[in-house]
């Protein structure tokens, strides 16, 4: 496991119910190994937004932030947030449209007993790393 740079973000999954702690702290990790696979992003920039675990492509500027969070009000339940006007929630439907539970524009949601799609989420990820270098360039999805 990835060490944490940032001791308030280590609070916040210290914090989280163990079950979805443990589906948390495996989404860290992938949040960074796509960062790590992904030419261009560049190392993450890990904090806090909206007391939520936030990922940041500071270094590159590639990158739109991506959130973590457990559902509030659901024990077992989790999400990843992206922003909401970056219409990736839309490209994701799009490309994905049976794969992933959807909250409107801005997240994918999980349980901590489903399977998670691992290479579609990783796609996602990936997308929302580099969606600020993809929109310069003109590149699409």
């Amino acid at each position: 496991m990835r060490r944490f740079g940032d001791a308030k973000v280590a609070a916040v999954f210290k914090a989280y119910p163990p079950a979805v702690r443990t589906r948390l702290l495996a989404l860290r990790e992938m949040v960074f190994d796509v960062a790590i696979a992904t030419p261009g992003v560049g190392r993450l920039t890990e904090t806090l937004k909206w007391g939520q675990p936030s990922y940041l492509t500071v270094e590159s500027g590639s990158g739109t932030t991506v959130r973590i969070d457990r559902l509030k009000g659901c024990d077992d339940g989790y999400a990843v947030y992206f922003h909401c006007q970056s219409g990736l929630v839309e490209t994701f439907r799009t490309i994905y449209p049976d794969t992933f539970a959807y909250e409107g524009k801005r997240a994918l949601l999980f349980g901590a007993k489903c399977r998670v799609p691992v290479r579609e989420l990783r796609h996602c990820l990936a997308l929302a790393l580099t969606h600020h270098a993809r929109k310069k360039s003109g590149k699409a999805a």
